[in-house]
């Protein structure tokens, strides 16, 4: 059985990316997960459920706090006030953590190629582009002709939901079964979403087209 391995948030989409890899292609499955500071870290909490309910060979969080004391970002900061949907949709948010997605890639592709994995399969989606620069195609595929380079082990990042708006996502998770009560998207944290952020907008949003009713 081929080797993937899934970044795993504990989110909508990395949730839906993993039950896909599992059950759809039928890979055998690898997950990691990042604690980079984020004052949502309760995701994480949400990623064990996800990667346990699935049956991985391995789930590894990656402790990368530090990243915490290097970058700016509405993320890492508990102070910092959060853009509402709206002021989230003119450009780049104050959400944004610099570089993140390419230093979490790195070391997935450290991880994988070290196990021989050779897929590495990343949640970007469509509704993000506006925002975050490092969930277009065009930095998937620029990553992927940076891995060509490597001449002992051939890795691929592979991006299924890339032209997939979050709804979409819903919809699929739900014919596999994903569990969306076990999935964390609250930018604040805390005990209870805060159904303003855009994150929680974003997933009541796709709740709603769907017919699904989920904190």
């Amino acid at each position: 059985m081929r080797r993937a391995l899934v970044l795993l948030s504990g989110g909508i989409d990395s949730t839906t990316l993993l039950h896909y890899v599992k059950k759809t292609l039928r890979r055998e499955v690898y997950a990691i997960s990042f604690n980079y500071g984020q004052r949502h870290s309760r995701e994480l909490e949400m990623a064990k459920w996800q990667a346990k309910e699935v049956g991985v060979v391995e789930h590894r969080i990656v402790d990368i706090s530090f990243l915490k004391d290097l970058a700016v970002s509405a993320l890492l900061d508990e102070k910092a006030q959060l853009p509402s949907w709206e002021e989230a949709q003119q450009g780049t948010p104050s959400t944004y953590v610099p570089n993140r997605n390419m230093i979490l890639l790195s070391i997935a592709i450290s991880y994988a190629e070290s196990r021989r994995i050779p897929e590495i399969y990343y949640g970007a989606q469509r509704q993000d582009y506006s925002g975050y620069w490092d969930t277009r195609p065009e930095f998937i595929e620029a990553m992927n002709r940076v891995l060509k380079l490597n001449p002992d082990f051939q890795i691929q990042i592979i991006a299924p939901f890339v032209n997939y708006r979050k709804a979409d996502i819903v919809r699929l998770g739900l014919k596999l079964g994903v569990n969306y009560e076990m999935t964390w998207s609250c930018y604040r944290g805390g005990d209870e979403p805060c159904g303003v952020c855009p994150s929680c907008v974003d997933r009541e949003k796709a709740f709603k087209e769907v017919g699904l009713h989920v904190k």
